[in-house]
């Protein structure tokens, strides 16, 4: 079937919305906002508040326009909450890696093919020095870079040495994605040392070679300003044994967020994420805690740490 549906301008647009049922307040709020955040990008979060979940169905009875922005708010507010966190196990991962392989092979160790997986089913060593060639402009084998770069600190490595060709891991680290982080630890050679790293997160490693994985997928979500709430996972995190008890689905941002708090209690435990996500949630009560995959209940299992302790005093009296 060829494509045949016109472009709107906005009045036009806010007259369909209208023809649908949907409440608009005032005409002038919801030009500005279909101007600057737009039509389409919109109509994700008023498919719930449909009468049908079809594009292009009559809206509930009483649905305003501006239901649909505060959802669309929620959702970039979970995103920004969800970055902070990831920022910080992003640091902590690179972090852990480099000072468990740099001390016991050097400074230069992620040029050795030796320390990965060399398959032709996996050749992500090769694709790791694709990406620090490209990210340097030097060609492989040992030339000068074709143009400064933009970090001072890998300007100085090329200024003052001229071997090895690339500059060590902690220079490098600075440069790297989650995503090529998440690709390092799950090509390392020797499980020994994927366990070494994954214990000082005292969790599995294959467990933390999958979290890094779905962990990538969400930062990238986030990154990309793609929609969170009421999304289905398609990198899916794998549940931990001691999460079986009260985290049954693992296709939605819950099971994410459980991932996040549990590498949080071990690299902040003193961080308020958790918190300051049930505040979130606390300040929307009109988001469907179902779409993100939370029981209504959820604040009252221990993992969270969110339970009230009646015997503690309370800060009236402490």
């Amino acid at each position: 079937m060829k494509f045949t549906k016109p472009a709107l301008t906005i009045p036009e647009q806010i007259a369909k919305l209208k023809a649908r049922s949907l409440l608009i307040e005032d005409d002038a709020e919801a030009e500005h906002y279909l101007r600057f955040i737009g039509y389409y990008r919109l109509s994700a979060y008023a498919l719930p508040l449909q009468q049908s979940a079809v594009p292009g169905k009559p809206f509930k009875s009483g649905t305003t326009f501006r239901n649909i922005l505060d959802l669309y708010r929620f959702d970039r507010e979970l995103r920004l909450l969800t970055m902070d966190a990831i920022e910080r196990i992003e640091v902590a991962v690179r972090t852990v890696i480099v000072n468990e392989m740099a001390v016991k092979h050097g400074p230069h160790w992620f040029m050795d093919t030796v320390h990965f997986d060399a398959s032709a089913r996996n050749p992500r060593h090769t694709e790791l020095l694709d990406r620090l060639d490209a990210e340097f402009t030097i060609p492989r084998g040992g030339t000068r870079p074709h143009r400064r770069h933009h970090e001072v600190f890998i300007n100085y490595y090329f200024d003052t040495y001229t071997s090895p060709y690339l500059p060590p891991i902690w220079m490098i680290s600075e440069t790297l994605t989650l995503g090529m982080w998440s690709k390092i630890f799950d090509n390392l050679k020797l499980p020994a040392e994927r366990k070494a790293i994954a214990a000082n997160f005292s969790i599995d490693e294959q467990i933390l070679r999958n979290w890094l994985h779905a962990l990538t997928y969400l930062r990238n979500l986030c990154a990309h300003h793609a929609r969170v709430w009421n999304r289905q996972m398609v990198i899916k995190p794998i549940i931990a044994k001691k999460h079986l008890s009260f985290l049954k689905s693992n296709d939605r941002f819950y099971a994410i967020a459980v991932v996040i708090h549990e590498l949080m209690l071990r690299i902040a435990p003193l961080s308020h994420w958790h918190e300051r996500l049930a505040r979130l949630l606390e300040q929307h009560l009109f988001v469907d805690l179902k779409a993100l995959g939370f029981s209504t209940n959820w604040k009252d299992e221990a993992f969270w740490g969110l339970i009230a302790d009646s015997s503690a005093p309370s800060p009236a009296t402490s």
